[in-house]
């Protein structure tokens, strides 16, 4: 298959074009498809195709907002690393998603089963966090540390900047 006079390779997840429409969205999450097209110097249709494509390959997963959760009032983040009984994974992960302030859920190998991005808005509502997670029927043992500061936040931008 072509696209704009490039070959589609089905061995790479994101060519160039789709890198740089995805930096254009990283940037600026609100442009349209036309503004995009504009931007990129490629016809309107071939953006819309790019980002279908994208979407039902699972590369690109949504549009959500980027939100500072210190100023919505969790100025606390914490990670926890969770010990779980053999088998249960799925009941634990199940257990987790549903305490509000457990942001993210990572299955690991090394020390621990279960890698915890949590937030709180104090340190008595992370103890209350912590309790919620110890309660969850599977969680054996868990260890906490709190962030301190985030020198390098959630990224993705060096990645597609290297397909370009």
């Amino acid at each position: 298959m072509v696209f704009d006079g490039q070959a589609e390779h089905s061995d790479q997840a994101v060519d160039g074009l789709d890198a740089r429409l995805l930096l254009l969205l990283t940037d600026e999450p609100r442009l349209g498809v036309l503004e995009c097209s504009r931007r990129l110097g490629v016809a309107r249709g071939t953006v819309q195709a790019r980002l279908d494509r994208l979407v039902a390959r699972g590369v690109l997963t949504g549009f959500p907002p980027a939100l500072d959760l210190a100023a919505m009032g969790y100025g606390l983040t914490a990670f926890a690393v969770l010990e779980i009984a053999q088998g249960r994974r799925q009941e634990v992960s199940d257990g987790l998603a549903a305490i509000n302030e457990v942001c993210e859920v990572h299955a690991t190998t090394g020390q621990g089963d279960l890698f915890v991005r949590v937030v709180a808005r104090s340190n008595a509502d992370l103890q209350q966090v912590i309790d919620s997670i110890v309660d969850v029927p599977g969680v054996q043992r868990l260890s906490t540390s709190i962030a301190l500061s985030t020198p390098v936040p959630p990224r993705v931008r060096p990645l597609l900047e290297r397909i370009r």
